[in-house]
């Protein structure tokens, strides 16, 4: 498994390149947040497009975003669009983050899974399932090191899953159970659907009007 360097994700597919440029304008402003843009993604909904924007924490902390944190930053990002007409006719703006059900295959996410329950499976075919307590190292030289003293190397890791806990008995508990529809974490109550002059036109779903 190589390390990843900390680069958000490349945008893929048939929407690649106003995925691209999405990314490249509000890239600021999830910074400005102290949040990290974990992907844009842009597909056709009809008519219109539909802007799939995903933020996550820093990978220094633990935990999930709070509903203020998304709030906020879906508002910069929605004005950050305004100011650079970048998609094309009409759009919904979802900003979500990335929830339990993504598999884990980086080192940054490794880092955001501290305190959780990991399953990783690695080379060898084997399993292990332990709360994960830290990262060690840096790039393929990591070690993931759990509770119980079991440590593996990353580069031996082939595939990696946070475990949902329903008797977790945190802040982030709700959360939890909010991602174990497998979707991940309930996109933001403030879609938008904006023409191609950045005003708001009629929402698609519920939405919560950004100032």
């Amino acid at each position: 498994m190589s390390a990843n360097k900390g680069q958000p994700r490349k945008p893929a597919g048939p929407g690649a390149k106003v995925a691209d440029d999405v990314q490249r304008v509000i890239a600021p402003a999830v910074a400005g947040a102290g949040l990290w843009l974990d992907g844009v993604a842009v597909s056709r909904a009809g008519k219109d497009s539909l802007v799939r924007v995903t933020v996550d924490l820093p990978e220094t902390q633990t935990g999930s975003l709070d509903s203020d944190q998304l709030t906020d930053v879906s508002r910069a990002i929605s004005a950050a669009l305004d100011t650079d007409d970048v998609v094309p006719g009409v759009y919904t703006l979802e900003v979500s983050t990335p929830g339990l059900s993504k598999p884990l295959k980086d080192l940054r996410q490794y880092r955001r899974a501290r305190t959780r329950l990991v399953t990783v499976i690695t080379a060898d075919g084997r399993s292990h399932t332990g709360r994960l307590t830290g990262v060690e190292g840096v790039d393929d030289a990591a070690t993931l090191v759990f509770d119980d003293g079991h440590r593996i190397a990353f580069a031996d890791a082939r595939k990696g899953r946070i475990e949902l806990e329903f008797n977790r008995d945190d802040s982030d508990n709700d959360d939890d159970l909010a991602d174990a529809d497998g979707i991940g974490d309930e996109p933001l109550d403030s879609d938008e659907t904006f023409d191609d002059d950045g005003d708001s036109a009629d929402a698609i779903g519920d939405t919560t009007t950004t100032e």
